[in-house]
């Protein structure tokens, strides 16, 4: 059952986060669905600019259209990813979106609130929520890529700011993670006191966590020495999304990590089988995988075992 997104921050805000996961292909739909029903939990399914190029929009939509027929019981919003103000608006108009995501970090503070509001007042009309984004993550994931020295944190009094201006419904605040899968050198964490004075400043409100992957290290060892080189791959703890959940931050985004599942499924196949050319059992050890980590991940969240709470709430 497709649901807004507001829906389930508020249900989740203080007690656990919601799992926002990246789709691109027919295998990542299945494992995620199957995976968010094996742990029971509510979850985001995002669509990137870069998938709905990969493929098509109307071919993303309809696999997870088909997937709520087949998993019945799944309850989920649908968000999209990283957009521009052209790709909101169509988004907004296709009738398909729970939330968008307008990513007007790299303009000036008042640019950056003045396109937030343009897609807020269109989102607003028809019932969506929009996420904005406050700061800037380094690293390259798609099209989004920010050098290391350009990266920096959100300033709390300023996300208040840009909260009341702008009329976004959730925030996407730098905290020390960065995209893609070379997140972190030495011991460096996140920062919780941005989140904690965000959340003393603005009680309640929605926050959010990009680049938030944990590039588990037994997956990268695996693509290693199955013919990868991936040196260097690190990513945050996942024992830091629930305390992080704790002071207010109701999404956390997870994409690199199901592509390092998908490179290892395959690296390893391959490796093992250099006779198979039919890539259906692949994808059918690829789908019960990924299936197993998005569970694993959800655990760490906090959203496994409260669907049927979230079901109940919603049925009031």
């Amino acid at each position: 059952m497709i649901v807004t997104t507001k829906d389930l921050f508020k249900h989740a805000y203080g007690k656990y986060a919601l799992g926002a996961y990246n789709i691109n292909n027919a295998e990542q739909t299945m494992g995620l669905f199957m995976g968010n029903m094996d742990s029971k939990a509510p979850f985001i399914i995002q669509i990137s600019k870069g998938a709905r190029k990969y493929t098509h929009k109307l071919l993303l939509e309809g696999m997870i259209r088909a997937a709520d027929e087949i998993f019945p019981d799944a309850i989920f919003a649908v968000h999209l990813d990283h957009g521009d103000e052209e790709t909101c608006y169509d988004c907004i108009n296709s009738g398909f979106y729970s939330s968008v995501m307008i990513d007007a970090s790299h303009m000036s503070f008042d640019e950056n609130i003045a396109a937030t509001k343009r897609v807020v007042d269109a989102a607003h009309a028809k019932g969506i929520s929009v996420e904005a984004e406050l700061g800037q993550l380094g690293g390259v994931e798609e099209d989004i890529k920010v050098a290391e020295g350009n990266a920096k944190l959100t300033d709390p009094k300023q996300a208040v700011e840009f909260i009341e201006r702008s009329g976004c419904d959730s925030l996407a605040c730098a905290i020390g993670t960065s995209h893609g899968a070379f997140k972190f050198s030495g011991s460096q964490g996140l920062h919780f006191e941005v989140v904690e004075a965000i959340q003393k400043l603005r009680p309640g409100f929605p926050l959010v966590l990009h680049g938030s992957s944990s590039v588990p290290q037994d997956e990268v060892e695996r693509i290693n020495n199955a013919g990868g080189a991936m040196k260097g791959a690190k990513g945050v703890d996942p024992n830091q999304y629930l305390p992080a959940a704790k002071l207010g931050v109701t999404k956390i985004n997870i994409d690199t990590d199901g592509r390092l599942v998908w490179t290892r499924v395959h690296r390893e196949f391959f490796r093992d089988k250099p006779e198979v050319f039919d890539f259906r059992p692949v994808g059918k050890v690829f789908i019960e995988e990924y299936a197993k980590f998005i569970a694993s991940r959800n655990v760490f969240l906090g959203s496994a075992g409260q669907l049927d709470e979230v079901r109940a709430i919603l049925k009031k």
